[in-house]
């Protein structure tokens, strides 16, 4: 994922400047008054102002990227202004181009999703440069603030292209690695900047707020490009036997089929039977642009519905172009909705609810989601936790299959909750790639384990070293995801008798 590049900090201003920003040329003194006494020179902030050649904005810039004086008191002509912020543009794109192997398609109007943040830094450096004939310097401090960020963007855009295609050494590889060199990447940026723009500015005051604004704006244009799947360059399928990956396009008509399937997928949930602990189930797979998290899902539903005798009593929730118009979307609140759902026709007290999460993880322990066009909130432990007790079911198993997943075992234990995990609160899991079957946890927890026995412990117990060897033959070097697993003691009678039930009606 190319989120970090993206930091749209680095953009260039290529909308038009006002016309003040060049002064008119000043007008020639009547010829009787050309023996008048000389008048005091004009200040330097109302003589014509000189011009610069290219060369000398570029070193101007680059020595205010180390924090050094640019040296160039001069304004852009109009075609040096759009050409000094273009070149860096067509940098990033170009570096951009280098993260897909194989043929791949422009598509040039991504950009225009954070166009807004170019007129915020524009207005920044406008406000920032008040009291010090700001229009007439506004056009040079956007150049070289432009060509002063050019080093940490081009070191960041470099630090994506090599995670995407897997050349960073294994300090830089993983977390927290990767975090710490992209943490240090955007702190140069603004050093850089607001030192630059400490010598320019009017009023320290000014330059005071100045400096957390473009630090919000800097958050604010990666959390959009960390939550936008669309990308400037796409893989081009065209001319290849697999098909283009779909999109979903967001409609009137989408919107109410969502909601005629909801209705009809929660109207044919069937009654508890009575007299024996029966098993339902709720999948939530919310991350859209990883196939595997679909296929994932689609196998813990049927696992579920043929091995816990669960057919028809499995909620998917599921995020993907495909299944738009088939299963309901995951979110939070579908998820909320689809637990009191099933609470209404559960018997609340002796049946158990099987929750399978698979996604991303986040080091804060929140499942990621991602559905665009769409805008889907993480989901966290607490919310998870906070639905099944609004709920009142009383016997969980919970599975989250997510990096760092660990951290849902505290927020979602007790007496009567079986909560199993892909990976520790401080290890990444394995097998959530683009080229991934399935995860590392789901294959061999649920695809193969579970096939066998279904004993949740047992085939806990089973898993661990079949994953533990195959992230060591697959070359995971951050080390052993060590997936978790904590059992209350109150639900694992419970369980011991479902799976006694359930392998003698098997036989």
């Amino acid at each position: 994922m190319r989120g970090p590049a993206k930091s749209t900090a680095r953009k260039g201003m290529i909308a038009a400047m006002p016309e003040d920003i060049i002064a008119p040329p000043q007008p020639q003194p009547p010829e009787d008054m050309a023996q008048a006494p000389a008048s005091p020179p004009p200040t330097p902030e109302h003589s014509a102002t000189p011009r610069a050649g290219l060369w000398r904005w570029v070193v101007g810039g680059l020595r205010a990227a180390v924090l050094l004086e640019p040296r160039v008191d001069a304004r852009p002509a109009p075609w040096q202004l759009l050409l000094l912020v273009l070149l860096p543009e067509l940098a990033w794109t170009g570096l951009a181009r280098l993260e897909i192997d194989g043929p791949a398609r422009l598509y040039a109007t991504v950009n225009l999703n954070t166009l807004w943040s170019l007129g915020v830094l524009a207005w920044l450096g406008w406000f920032a440069l008040a009291g010090r004939a700001r229009n007439d310097r506004l056009a040079r401090w956007f150049v070289l603030a432009t060509w002063a960020m050019l080093p940490a963007n081009l070191a960041l855009s470099l630090l994506a292209l090599g995670y995407t295609r897997g050349w960073l050494p294994a300090m830089l590889a993983g977390s927290p690695g990767y975090w710490v060199a992209f943490g240090l990447g955007c702190a140069w940026i603004v050093l850089a900047l607001v030192r630059f723009t400490a010598r320019e500015a009017g009023a320290r005051w000014r330059l005071a707020l100045f400096t957390p604004a473009f630090v919000a704006m800097l958050a604010l244009t990666f959390w959009q490009s960390l939550y936008t799947q669309e990308r400037v360059w796409q893989l081009d399928t065209s001319a290849s036997a697999e098909p283009e990956r779909p999109r979903m396009r967001l409609t009137q008509e989408l919107f109410e089929e969502q909601q005629a399937l909801w209705d009809r997928t929660v109207a044919a949930l069937p009654q508890s039977k009575p007299g024996q602990a029966n098993v339902y189930g709720l999948v939530f797979a919310p991350y859209a642009s990883e196939d595997v998290f679909l296929r994932e899902s689609n196998m813990v539903t049927e696992l579920l519905q043929a091995r816990f005798d669960a057919k028809g009593r499995v909620l998917h929730l599921m995020n993907h172009a495909t299944t738009a118009e088939t299963l309901p979307w995951a979110t939070p609140l579908n998820l909320e909705r689809a637990i009191a759902a099933l609470s209404r026709v559960m018997d609340r007290e002796n049946d158990v609810l099987v929750v399978y999460l698979t996604s991303h993880g986040a080091r804060d322990h929140k499942l990621a989601a991602a559905h665009w066009p769409l805008s889907v909130p993480w989901l966290t432990p607490e919310e998870l936790r906070e639905a099944l007790d609004k709920a009142g079911i009383r016997n969980r198993v919970v599975a989250v299959s997510a990096c760092y997943s660990g951290g849902w075992i505290e927020p979602l234990a007790d007496a009567h909750t079986l909560v199993m995990t892909a990976a520790d609160a401080t290890h990444t899991s394995y097998g959530c790639g683009r080229l991934s079957e399935l995860t590392f946890f789901g294959r061999a927890m649920f695809n193969e384990e579970l096939r066998k026995t279904r004993s949740f412990e047992t085939a806990f117990a089973a898993a661990v070293p079949l994953i533990q060897q195959r992230e060591i033959e697959a070359g995971k070097e951050d080390g052993f995801s060590n997936p978790q697993i904590r059992v209350g003691e109150q639900i694992r009678p419970v369980l011991a008798q479902l799976a006694q039930r359930l392998d003698a009606a098997a036989k």
